[in-house]
């Protein structure tokens, strides 16, 4: 039987079997878990993929997420490999905020990104890329809250789960992250070796409430939402022109 296997991968997905991608995700201060997690699981599945878990702080202490679910980084911004296969950045609110003000953290990005084969974001990370020069002109997404806001960047606000622009791979909010990683996945190792991830995670969803956007949630729920984060979506707003 495991001859078998071992046969049936080799033949499946031959060279894209095992490969040496160098992918860093960025942990900072109140990012949003969801965001990374469902990535990492993808990215940390592709045989010979390194990926890295880089912190903005000092020291390799665990990262607390926005509702505080703490993450162990691997490295510094520092120690990061100069060229990356994957940049990938996580959103958050409060923390992605900061992380945009921060001229340390948005030199690393523009730095890496300079030579990343992939440069990528979930949910507001995109936000952090586009404080960093990088989404001018290109069609992205981002949490419906702040999807408008790409404009002021001058990005292209585009309503899509998940949205390719050249070398540039954003997803749209939190679970989005999970349809990202498989279209990168699919990118970086072919289709069958995305599929074969997205059977091993049993990723087939059916929420028992449909209101993953806007459209779909009920009217009041959708208004109170929007009032909830017009608030931190002005902030984002404010940023661009800063």
């Amino acid at each position: 039987m495991a001859a078998r296997h071992d046969q049936m991968m080799q033949e499946m997905f031959g060279d894209n079997l095992f490969k040496n991608e160098q992918v860093a995700m960025l942990l900072y201060p109140g990012f949003t878990a969801l965001d990374l997690v469902g990535p990492h699981y993808f990215f940390a599945c592709m045989f010979g993929a390194k990926v890295h878990l880089v912190t903005t702080e000092a020291d390799l202490e665990p990262v607390a997420s926005d509702l505080g679910l703490a993450i162990a980084p691997t490295i510094t911004l520092e120690e990061t490999p100069s060229d990356l296969d994957v940049l990938f950045l996580p959103g958050g609110t409060r923390g992605t905020l900061d992380v945009m003000k921060s001229e340390r953290v948005l030199g690393w990005v523009s730095d890496r990104a300079s030579r990343a084969k992939h440069i990528t974001s979930v949910c507001t990370g995109s936000m952090i890329l586009a404080k960093a020069g990088l989404l001018e002109g290109k069609k992205a997404t981002s949490h419906w809250a702040t999807l408008p806001v790409l404009a002021d960047y001058g990005a292209i606000p585009t309503d899509e789960r998940v949205v390719r622009d050249g070398n540039i791979l954003t997803g749209a909010g939190v679970s989005a992250g999970l349809d990202f990683a498989i279209a990168l996945v699919e990118q970086l190792r072919g289709r069958k070796y995305a599929e074969a991830l997205v059977l091993q995670a049993e990723y087939a969803p059916e929420p028992s409430i449909k209101a993953g956007s806007i459209t779909d949630a009920s009217a009041d729920v959708g208004e109170m939402m929007e009032l909830m984060f017009s608030p931190v979506a002005q902030e984002f707003k404010a940023l661009a022109s800063g």
